[in-house]
C-alpha cells in the first residue's frame, strides 16, 4: 500500500562514461474509486495516502463536504478475477442524507496523473457550488515576505522528491507560514485531494485560514479544489491558466503565481495582501 518508490535499471552517461546502476523511481499505479459501490473514476497516482485521495477527490467534486458525510472508506477485496485485493480499488460511504450525482452523467471513468478533470462532461459541470464563501472570512491578511517564503519550506519538506526527482507536491501552510501538512504525488491534483482529504477526516474543513502551495502551475482544477475546501490562498510556483484566473476572481480566492525568491504576480485577490503601497497601472 506504501509503494511510493520503485527500482529500475538504468544506463548513466556522464561525461561520456557509460555505467549500470539501480535508480530510484516515483511509483505510478491506478486508482479506481467507487462511490457506494458503483465505479466513479480512475486516477493515476503515486500509491499511499489512498484514503484521503479519494475523500479528497469527492470534495472536490461536491460530493463530501463535512466528515459527518463520510462513513467509510475501504480497500476493495477481490477486486482481481482471483480474488486478491491489489490495494488499487477503493469503495467510499456515505452517509445516507449526502445527495450522490449521477456517475454515468458526471464523469468519465479515466483521469490521468496530469489532469484530474479530463472526462469532465463540460465547463458547467466543473462550477460545482462551493460549500464555504471564501467571503465569510474577514481579516486574513499575509505579507509578501510570508509567502516568498513559502516555496522553500516547501521544497525541504519534499522527501520523496529528493529519492527521485518526480513527483509533484502541495502543502497546506498556517496564516503565520507554519506547515501543516504536505503530500507527494505524480500528479499535482492528487496532492492536493490529499491534502484536503485528510481535513476532511480531522474534521478541519473549511480551510478557511490556510494558504494552499503547489509545486508547479496553478491550473482551473486546483482553484476548484481550493475553492470547495475553503481555502482562500493559492500559490504556485509557476503559471496559471487564464481560466484559473477567472475562477479565482470570480469566487474571491486569492491567486498567486510565479513566487520564486522575493518576486511573485497577483492575480485575484490582492485584497488579502498586506502591502505597504498600492498597486499602481504600468
Amino acid at each position: 500500500m506504501g509503494r511510493a518508490t520503485e527500482r529500475r535499471r538504468i544506463v548513466r552517461i556522464r561525461d561520456g562514461k557509460v555505467s549500470a546502476r539501480p535508480d530510484t523511481l516515483a511509483a505510478e499505479e491506478p486508482l479506481e474509486i467507487r462511490l457506494n459501490g458503483k465505479r466513479l473514476a480512475v486516477t493515476m497516482r503515486t500509491p499511499g495516502d489512498d484514503f484521503p485521495l479519494a475523500a479528497g477527490f469527492l470534495v472536490s467534486e461536491g460530493v463530501l463536504a463535512h466528515r459527518s458525510d463520510l462513513t467509510s472508506i475501504v480497500y476493495c477485496a477481490g477486486a482481481t478475477e482471483d480474488g486478491s485485493n491489489t490495494y488499487n480499488v477503493v469503495d467510499v460511504r456515505t452517509a445516507p442524507t449526502v445527495a450522490v450525482p449521477d456517475i454515468t452523467l458526471e464523469r468519465n471513468v479515466y483521469t490521468s496523473s496530469s489532469c484530474g478533470l479530463c472526462g469532465k462532461a463540460s465547463l458547467e459541470a466543473v462550477r460545482t457550488t462551493a460549500r464555504f464563501p471564501l467571503a465569510d472570512e474577514p481579516g486574513l491578511r499575509l505579507t509578501p515576505e510570508l509567502l516568498t517564503a513559502l516555496p522553500e519550506r516547501l521544497r525541504a519538506s519534499q522527501r520523496v522528491f529528493d529519492r527521485t526527482g518526480g513527483l509533484h507536491a502541495a502543502a497546506l501552510f498556517s496564516e503565520r507560514g507554519e506547515l501543516l501538512d504536505l503530500r507527494e504525488d505524480v500528479g499535482r491534483h492528487n496532492a492536493v485531494d490529499k491534502l484536503i482529504g485528510r481535513a476532511l477526516q480531522q474534521g478541519l474543513l473549511p480551510l478557511s485560514r490556510a494558504v494552499l502551495m503547489v509545486s508547479g502551475r496553478a491550473s482551473f482544477e486546483l482553484v476548484q479544489k481550493a475553492v470547495m475546501a475553503g481555502i482562500p490562498v493559492l500559490a504556485a510556483v509557476s503559471a496559471p491558466s487564464s481560466l484559473a484566473v477567472d475562477l479565482a476572481a470570480e469566487q474571491g480566492l486569492t491567486l498567486v503565481g510565479f513566487l520564486r525568491g522575493s518576486s511573485m504576480n497577483v492575480y485575484a485577490g490582492e485584497e488579502r495582501l498586506a502591502l505597504e503601497e498600492p498597486a499602481h497601472q504600468a
